[in-house]
C-alpha cells in the first residue's frame, strides 16, 4: 500500500482530476508558535486578524492541518523537505552550538521549484542548522535576510544561565550583518521581513517566485513595533498578532498593486501550536488538548489557509485532513516537477486543496514522532481516529500557577500507560478514551505503528533508527 500510495505522490497514477502544468507564484507564510486559534477566522477572542480572515473568506480553510512535529526545527524540515524530519536526522530544535543540520543530499522545496525556473527567497527564522553549509543560500535559495534560529536562543532569555547563549546574529545571504540583534531590534521584526518579502515580489514581479516568510513571532520573547504597542487594547500577544495580520496585508496588497494575486497560491500555518507554559505571553489552541511540544491535538494540529483564485474554491472549508510534509509533493504535482528519487513522505494531496468533490486523503496514516525518535501517536490517513501510545508528555494540568510577563512556569508530567483511541471526528479534544470499546481499530493503528517503526525506529522500542532513515548533514 505505501509503494502504491508513494505512486500515487509522484504522479505516475491519474485521479478524475487532472491538472495541465502551472507556475503559479507561491508564498509560504510560516508562523512560530501559533495556536490553532489564534485568528479570528478559528476562533480567537479579544482582537480582529481582518487580512488572514480575508486570507481565509476568498481561499480555503483546513481544519484538519497538521504539522510532523510540535517542535522548530523537526517542523520545519518537514513542509521544506516533504518527509517526515526524524527520516531526515532533524530532531527537536536545533540550538546555536549545533554541528549538524540539513543535508546536502535532501531536495527543499526551493529546489523543487528551481527546476522550473522559479525565484526563491527565505526570509525571517531558518532553524535547520546555522553554519553555513545549512543555510537557505546553500539549499535552493536565492536570497536569505533573518536569524539562524530562534529568537530566544540569545543571552536575554529570560530562563538561561548566564553565558549560555552567544548573541543573536542577522544574517544576510552566507554573511552576519548584525552580530547582535538588541531587544529594539526585535520590535522591527516583523516589519524588516515584511519589507524584504514585499520587495522580493517586487523584484520578480515578471517571473514565477517562491517566497518563504518564516516570521519570529510570536515565539516568546514578543516584540512588536512603535506601530502596533498597545493597539489591541488586550496585551502584548494581541498587538503582536495584529501586526502579523497587518503584515499578512502587505502582502497580498503587494500582489495586488503588481496583478500578480490571480496567480498565486497563498499558503499561510504554523510550525507547532501555542508554548501554553508562557500564559498571557502564548496563544490558544481553542478545544485541543495541550500545545506545543506535545503531539495532542493542540501541539500539532494548526490554522491552514490557501488561496488561489480560480483554483481554491474561495469561501470553502475542509476537515479532510493534511500534513505539511504534503506541500512539497502537492505543489510538485501543480507545477509538474520531478519529485527526488529518495523516499518522501508526503503525498500529492491537490484534490482535496482543490476542492474535488470526494477528495480523498492519499494516507494510510500519519505518524507522530517527538523528543528523541519517540513514536508517540498515529491516526488513520482520514484524521478521524487517533491513537496516543505510551509515552510521557508536559502539561499544565492541575499547575495553578498563572505565567505573565514572558516568564513561564514549569510544566508538569504525565503519562499515557497504555494505548488509548480516540475519534477526532466527535472528540477534537480528545478527551473520551474509546479504546477498549474498539479493539480492532486499535489493532489497526498498532499495526501501521509498527509499519513506521520499521522505517524510522521508535526510541520508545529500543529501536533507535529504522531501515529508511537517512544521515542529517555535518
Amino acid at each position: 500500500m505505501r509503494l502504491l500510495n508513494h505512486l500515487l505522490a509522484a504522479g505516475c497514477l491519474f485521479s478524475s482530476f487532472t491538472l495541465a502544468a502551472e507556475t503559479p507564484n507561491i508564498v509560504v507564510i510560516f508562523m512560530d508558535d501559533m495556536g490553532y486559534a489564534d485568528v479570528s477566522c478559528f476562533g480567537a477572542q479579544g482582537y480582529e486578524t481582518p487580512n488572514i480572515d480575508r486570507l481565509a473568506a476568498e481561499g480555503r480553510k483546513f481544519t484538519n492541518f497538521h504539522v510532523a512535529q510540535p517542535v522548530c526545527s523537526a517542523s520545519r524540515c518537514a513542509l521544506l523537505t516533504g518527509c517526515y524530519p526524524n527520516r531526515v536526522g532533524i530532531h527537536g530544535a536545533l540550538g546555536p552550538s549545533a554541528k549538524h543540520g540539513i543535508s546536502a543530499d535532501e531536495m527543499t522545496l526551493a529546489e523543487l521549484v528551481k527546476k522550473k525556473g522559479y525565484a526563491t527567497s527565505a526570509v525571517g527564522k531558518w532553524h535547520l542548522g546555522s553554519l553555513p553549509q545549512f543555510l537557505p543560500t546553500k539549499h535552493g535559495f536565492d536570497e536569505y535576510y533573518g536569524i539562524p534560529y530562534s529568537n530566544d536562543m540569545w543571552p536575554f532569555h529570560p530562563q538561561a544561565k548566564k553565558g549560555a547563549y552567544p548573541n543573536l546574529p542577522m544574517v544576510e545571504g552566507q554573511a552576519v550583518i548584525d552580530e547582535e540583534v538588541t531587544p529594539e531590534d526585535q520590535t522591527r521584526l516583523t516589519t524588516d521581513y515584511t519589507t524584504r518579502g514585499v520587495r522580493f515580489i517586487e523584484k520578480n514581479k515578471d517571473k514565477p517566485f517562491f517566497l518563504y516568510l518564516a516570521h519570529s513571532m510570536v515565539h516568546v520573547p514578543l516584540y512588536v513595533s512603535d506601530k502596533f504597542k498597545g493597539k489591541s487594547g488586550k496585551g502584548l500577544f494581541a498587538d503582536v498578532m495584529m501586526e502579523v495580520d497587518w503584515s499578512v496585508g502587505q502582502i497580498v496588497e503587494t500582489l495586488k498593486k503588481h496583478d500578480l494575486e490571480k496567480n498565486t497560491w497563498i499558503i499561510f500555518t504554523s510550525d507547532n501550536g501555542p508554548w501554553l507554559s508562557y500564559g498571557d505571553h502564548a496563544g490558544s489552541a481553542g478545544l485541543l488538548r495541550e500545545g506545543k511540544g506535545t503531539c495532542w491535538e493542540g501541539g500539532t494540529r494548526v490554522t491552514g489557509i490557501m488561496k488561489w483564485p480560480g483554483k481554491i474554491p474561495a469561501g470553502t472549508t475542509t476537515d479532510t485532513m493534511m500534513m505539511t510534509i504534503d506541500v512539497l509533493p502537492t505543489v510538485a504535482h501543480v507545477i509538474d516537477a520531478k519529485l527526488p528519487e529518495h523516499t518522501i513522505d508526503g503525498m500529492n494531496c491537490w484534490p482535496i486543496v482543490a476542492g474535488e468533490a470526494e477528495a480523498k486523503n492519499p494516507h494510510d496514516f500519519y505518524a507522530f514522532y517527538y523528543e528523541k525518535n519517540q513514536l508517540q501517536a498515529i491516526t488513520s490517513g482520514d484524521g478521524r481516529w487517533k491513537l496516543q501510545l505510551p509515552h510521557k508528555y508536559r502539561t499544565l494540568t492541575g499547575v495553578t500557577e498563572k505565567a505573565t510577563g514572558g516568564i513561564p512556569v514549569l510544566y508538569k508530567q504525565a503519562s499515557v500507560d497504555k494505548p488509548e483511541l480516540y475519534d477526532l471526528y466527535t472528540d477534537i479534544s480528545e478527551s473520551k478514551n474509546i479504546a477498549a470499546q474498539n479493539p480492532e481499530k486499535v489493532a489497526e493503528l498498532q499495526k501501521h505503528a509498527e509499519t513506521i517503526r520499521a522505517e524510522l525506529g521508535d526510541s520508545l522500542k529500543n529501536l533507535p533508527e529504522g531501515t529508511g532513515t537517512r544521515k542529517a548533514g555535518e
